[in-house]
């Protein structure tokens, strides 16, 4: 069995500790200044691929018709202009939106997050 200093943890000693007795039994807290979180912190996290898809609306066609959509082709969508589009990341709906136009560009604003009982 490894001891502590197998584990590389940092020392600890009773000034670092308090114990909140009226939180129904022996719960353990830090005293002192909680660490500040930097994007830094989040480096892990940054190369994890996620996929993020905005659906401006659905169209039902056939596969016939679909074989002749080439660019410039116009499909009627089941959303009217100005309605909200759906954003998805990793294809879990995570909020709503609306399409704006950026420099010449189109983009994506969110405009309500959808929380989940996750």
């Amino acid at each position: 069995m490894p001891n502590e200093n197998d584990l590389n943890l940092p020392p600890l000693n009773s000034a670092d500790l308090s114990f909140d007795h009226n939180a129904g039994g022996d719960s353990i807290a830090r005293s002192g200044p909680v660490p500040v979180k930097t994007a830094e912190d989040l480096e892990q996290v940054f190369d994890v691929p996620v996929t993020v898809s905005a659906v401006l609306g659905s169209s039902r066609i056939a596969v016939g018709d679909l074989l002749r959509v080439t660019p410039g082709t116009v499909l009627e969508l089941d959303r009217r202009v100005g309605e909200a589009i759906d954003i998805f990341v990793n294809e879990r709906l995570v909020a709503r939106g609306e399409v704006v136009v950026v420099e010449e560009r189109l983009g994506v604003t969110m405009t309500e997050i959808i929380k989940t009982d996750r």
